[in-house]
């Protein structure tokens, strides 16, 4: 097949040989798969009960062959030994925990992350006698000293969301290692084509693939990339839960992963551009952007990564009134929660958070603040349309006074 990473986006997952002769994987649509008779049966269940790989489908909740050549794709992509498919990125951060921890088990997270993935962790994990410990970010010195006798997994995400903040990998696996401690990142921000987290020794690799690895804002789904022997229990409580896949999402998932280097090429210098021309405009008070110097993690960031991504945050000098004058004069980009996709999507994040000043406050993301995830449109639009728009409200601030 070729070792090249825009080889395997295109043919990773996907023999030849495909029903009909088709170039495309087909969409496998059926919730259950039938048994020719007793002994096909019978066979099957021996098969399983041994352990044996590769078996005919029994159920649409336990695996699909579109759904297959999704995971064998983004493990290819990762690096991993195998990967699991789920119907959202929080399906499959769910099941991982869920799996993974027990009653009286200890959580550390490593540093800002989602506020979703905070919300189970305080929520829910909490209720079932899970203990969580959040660092700060940068503290990773204070990483080993967090830890417990009952500590079962160190949680990372890199870049974050929405500071951008990349923790030093290397780091983190050899503490962990020292301490036998399972450890698992969300490396949606990153993608594999900037960061390759296994090669740093962690454990587990998630993903929102509804983001950059879909890639069209038009799917749901979520991945996760590891070991057989960890994504074992994960497979298995996924088939309870059932929190699958469906095969039209995967078929969609396919089809944008074969041009996802390109994507986050195009975005990686988009991104790039971007952070440095906001970090000279008078206007922006200050600019999160890994690829910049000014960033705390930039050197980290230089030694893990390949490309820094098409999200760059910024705040905007004033208040978040300000924040919402630029966002509203912008032209191009969507108004909305999600990022990753072809369509460059802009949002004052503390409003997706609460109408209420302090739980946005409490949530450590300034009403300033502006995610700005960058599609695959023409950079120099993308920087003229930012300019108008941050010009405008310039003009109408000196207007009034």
């Amino acid at each position: 097949m070729g070792n090249g990473f825009a080889t395997k986006v295109v043919h990773a997952g996907e023999g030849k040989g495909k029903p009909y002769d088709a170039v495309t994987m087909p969409i496998v649509q059926t919730s259950t798969y039938a048994f020719a008779n007793t002994q096909e049966i019978l066979e099957f269940v021996e098969e399983k009960e041994s352990g044996e790989t590769n078996l005919r489908g029994e159920y649409g909740r336990y695996g699909n062959p579109t759904q297959s050549a999704v995971e064998e794709k983004v493990a290819a992509l990762e690096g991993g030994e195998c990967a699991l498919l789920f119907s959202s990125g929080m399906g499959a951060l769910s099941t991982l925990l869920l799996s993974l921890l027990s009653r009286g088990d200890h959580l550390v997270i490593a540093s800002s992350t989602y506020r979703q993935t905070r919300n189970i962790a305080l929520d829910h994990l909490s209720r079932w006698g899970i203990d969580t410990t959040f660092l700060k970010d940068g503290s990773i010195d204070n990483l080993e000293g967090s830890l417990r006798p009952n500590t079962k997994l160190i949680l990372c995400e890199a870049p974050t969301n929405p500071y951008l903040r990349v923790i030093d990998l290397d780091r983190v696996s050899q503490i962990a290692t020292k301490h036998g401690i399972v450890t698992a990142i969300d490396s949606t921000f990153a993608t594999p084509v900037n960061l390759r987290p296994l090669h740093h020794g962690i454990d587990l690799v998630f993903h929102s693939a509804t983001k950059y690895l879909g890639g069209h804002n038009d799917l749901l789904a979520g991945v996760i990339v590891g070991s057989q022997a960890l994504l074992s229990p994960i497979e298995t409580l996924r088939g309870v839960l059932g929190c699958v896949g469906s095969p039209h999402d995967a078929y969609l998932l396919l089809r944008g992963l074969k041009t996802l280097d390109l994507r986050v090429q195009a975005q990686n210098k988009t991104g790039q551009r971007i952070a440095e021309f906001l970090e000279k405009h008078p206007r922006i008070s200050a600019v999160y952007y890994p690829g910049l110097p000014s960033h705390p993690d930039h050197a980290v960031a230089a030694r893990l990564m390949t490309g820094f991504g098409g999200v760059v945050s910024f705040e905007v000098v004033g208040d978040g009134a300000q924040a919402s004058e630029v966002i509203d004069h912008l032209q191009i980009p969507y108004i909305g929660p999600t990022l990753g996709g072809v369509e460059s999507i802009a949002q004052q994040q503390a409003l997706f958070i609460s109408r209420d000043p302090a739980k946005r406050s409490a949530s450590g993301v300034s009403d300033s603040l502006i995610r700005y995830a960058a599609g695959i449109e023409d950079a120099d639009d993308l920087i003229a349309d930012l300019s108008q728009a941050l010009d405008s409200v310039t003009v109408r601030t000196v207007a009034s006074t």
